[in-house]
């Protein structure tokens, strides 16, 4: 007798499974195969919506003024102007709110143009045309003290020369003909400042309406969160993106404006004290103490060296300034705008900074710390949450003094005075098998 087939739902599903399997392999193949056009492509998208990706650039960064104009100034404001309205001013406080704080970032823009960038290159112009004189100041200053240490003299001498050549090499093959171009394409290329200003107006407009409108984005954000995902799943993903939003605000708006109020201190002392090239070498301390832990030393080296090829007597001010600058920086101007800490020790943010420098080079270093402390978090989140379950303890302290966990208690057993590391079950062994021993 003929038997007859029995379906089977699950050979339905396992040939669906091996279908997608295939095709994603196949799909796979293919990107590779494409990955040049692929991001080819991605450039083109980026480069046609590159408005709108500054526009949220600037949203983000303006937010936090923007919340304060409206909470402190203009809030307060529209309630005692409009009383009787129905929206009690609301519409009045956000909309000065964003206004003011667009035009301090225009002002912000106009002043890094038309007054810091010229007299940046003018500095380094003047460095790169007097470099010989400068570094036989130098020679001379040398040789006048180590007059009594001939050989020593000599050292210095072939120090001096290698470093003068290495110097006039970088400057005039590098750096100035980079900043001469920079200079020229803005001036005489047409085209890149249209699309400049053409990128940074669409930008402004559009974090006008990201701004003006805020609420109503968040709230349509949230609505297809939920509409996508369960209500557990949706909260968590909704607590790890105002986590990473609470990170990233407070840490680079903090930096942005910690390097600022340094660097107008750097100027305004640079100044007072007569040093050579003082906007230059501020906005070089400014700039680079963005950058955490490193940012100081990597700012104070060249404009040391800046200083000293001008005056070695000011170079070694400068330097006791900079110390003293970056120990108030660090003690008291950082901590008020940035926290008491970041979360995470030292160690982790030189790591941080290292491995975001290798793989991203200046925003890396930016942008490392943050996104370390977001990734940090959620792993000793997931870890925190697997030892509960456990029933084990899940503090960091409970696990210093620790020689073993009771395997019935689920306990921590603290190393005593006369307990080996790691040794608690291995002793408690060896008492067992002398006790028997002796029996």
């Amino acid at each position: 007798m003929r038997k007859h087939f029995k379906w089977d739902k699950k050979y339905l599903y396992w040939g669906i499974t091996g279908f997608c399997v295939i095709a994603c392999s196949i799909l796979f193949f293919m990107a590779l195969n494409y990955i040049s056009d692929l991001k080819e492509g991605l450039k083109a998208i980026v480069h046609i919506l590159s408005p709108f990706v500054w526009g949220v650039v600037i949203s983000y960064l303006l937010c936090p003024l923007m919340r304060a104009l409206e909470r402190n100034v203009f809030g307060p404001l529209g309630r005692r102007i409009y009383k009787s309205k129905k929206d009690g001013g609301k519409s009045f406080a956000r909309g000065f709110s964003v206004f003011v704080s667009e035009i301090v970032l225009v002002a912000l823009m106009a002043a890094l143009v038309y007054l810091i960038l010229p007299q940046v290159y003018s500095s380094i112009e003047t460095i790169v045309l007097n470099s010989n004189t400068y570094l036989a100041n130098i020679s001379r200053w040398i040789a006048n003290l180590l007059r009594d240490f001939p050989e020593m003299e000599q050292l210095a001498k072939s120090v001096i020369d290698t470093v003068n050549s290495g110097i006039m090499e970088w400057l005039q093959n590098t750096i100035l003909p980079g900043i001469g171009n920079l200079i020229s394409s803005v001036t005489a290329g047409v085209y890149y400042v249209i699309m400049a200003i053409y990128n940074i107006v669409i930008g402004i407009i559009v974090s006008v309406y990201i701004l003006g409108n805020l609420e109503q984005f968040q709230a349509n954000s949230k609505r297809m969160l939920y509409s996508l995902f369960s209500i557990e799943n949706a909260e968590k993903i909704r607590e790890c993106v105002a986590f990473t939003d609470k990170t990233f605000m407070g840490f680079i708006n903090g930096k942005l404006l910690d390097s600022a109020i340094i660097g107008l201190i750097c100027y305004v002392v640079c100044v007072i004290l007569d040093m050579p090239y003082a906007m230059l070498v501020s906005v070089i301390v400014g700039v680079t103490n963005i950058i955490p832990f490193f940012g100081p030393f990597i700012g104070a080296i060249p404009s040391a060296i800046i200083i000293l090829m001008v005056s070695p007597v000011k170079c070694l001010i400068f330097i006791i300034f900079i110390i003293i600058l970056q120990q108030v920086d660090g003690n008291i101007i950082g901590p008020k705008i940035l926290g008491s800490s970041i979360g995470i020790n030292g160690f982790w943010v030189m790591f941080a900074i290292i491995l975001g420098a290798g793989l991203f080079g200046f925003w890396g270093m930016l942008l490392g710390v943050p996104v370390f402390v977001v990734i940090y978090t959620a792993i000793n989140s997931g870890i925190e949450k697997r030892l509960k379950e456990d029933d084990l303890p899940w503090e960091t302290e409970d696990y210093e003094a620790m020689d073993h966990i009771d395997p019935v208690t689920r306990k921590v057993i603290k190393k005593t005075a006369g307990t080996r590391y790691g040794s608690g079950r291995e002793e408690k062994a060896e008492d067992k098998k002398e006790s028997d021993t002796q029996q």
